[in-house]
């Protein structure tokens, strides 16, 4: 199926990680005919993806941003667009989380950066994109969310918090910009092998996997196959919505 993605510009947020979504989100939408915008507080590690991207022959360029900060995330938006002349698809996938733990030992600060670096991020991400796009009245944005986000996570409270208010604010967001021609959703991966994974207990991970279906972890290419079909024409009338990917019947 042609997405009709060809010449389109997508900004991904997170890119930097070698075995991350951002860098599989990055590749796929190239693969389809994108020129991507690579953001990472790594600019070494975007630069890397940078060089697979044009590899597939399109146009890249790595700007690093801390999205936890609206000023870098204006300025990297700002010479992206200028860069390209336009952006017709954000991908906020950057996050993070602290170390699992009970709620009642998380610091404030734990606190702090896992709502900065999740819900922070994506709406200081968003609205320095959306002017952008309802100029042009044309847009698609997808937020990289997590089961935690929807059904909450044991030990990753502020996490989950974190991670459900960007899909509330992402169907809040939908309905305001639908009449726009800007459409908004979010993917929710299951667990997966990525940098993220760091922080998981020994032998999480491995527990997870005999728990799903099919047998396996969520790999990076499952999440970005999803994420270039909500970032198409072809999603037109997904509205608002959380696709879950994780090989699972439950988040």
């Amino acid at each position: 199926m042609d997405l009709g993605l060809k010449d389109k510009v997508a900004l991904v947020t997170g890119a930097g990680s070698q075995i991350g979504f951002g860098k599989a989100i990055a590749l796929t939408l190239a693969g389809d005919g994108c020129d991507i915008i690579v953001n990472d507080i790594d600019l070494e590690g975007a630069g890397q993806t940078v060089s697979e991207v044009e590899a597939l022959g399109r146009r890249a360029i790595a700007l690093k941003a801390d999205v936890t900060s609206s000023t870098e995330v204006k300025e990297m938006v700002r010479t992206g667009y200028e860069e390209f002349g336009r952006i017709d698809i954000l991908i906020n996938n950057a996050g993070g989380c602290t170390p699992p733990k009970p709620f009642m030992e998380m610091a404030e600060e734990d606190w702090n950066f896992d709502i900065d670096i999740n819900l922070r991020g994506v709406l200081n991400c968003t609205r320095s994109v959306l002017p952008y796009m309802i100029e042009r009245k044309y847009g698609k944005i997808v937020s990289i969310v997590s089961g935690a986000g929807i059904n909450g996570g044991a030990m990753t409270a502020v996490y989950s918090a974190a991670k459900g208010g960007i899909i509330s604010f992402s169907m809040a967001i939908a309905k305001e910009m639908a009449p726009l021609g800007i459409n908004v959703n979010c993917v929710s991966p299951g667990p997966a092998i990525t940098g993220f994974a760091k922080n998981a207990p020994p032998g999480m991970l491995e527990n997870f996997a005999k728990s799903i279906p099919i047998g396996r972890l969520t790999e990076p290419q499952d999440v970005a196959n999803s994420v270039a079909f909500l970032s198409s024409d072809v999603a037109v009338d997904i509205v608002g919505q959380t696709l879950i990917v994780s090989g699972n019947v439950d988040a």
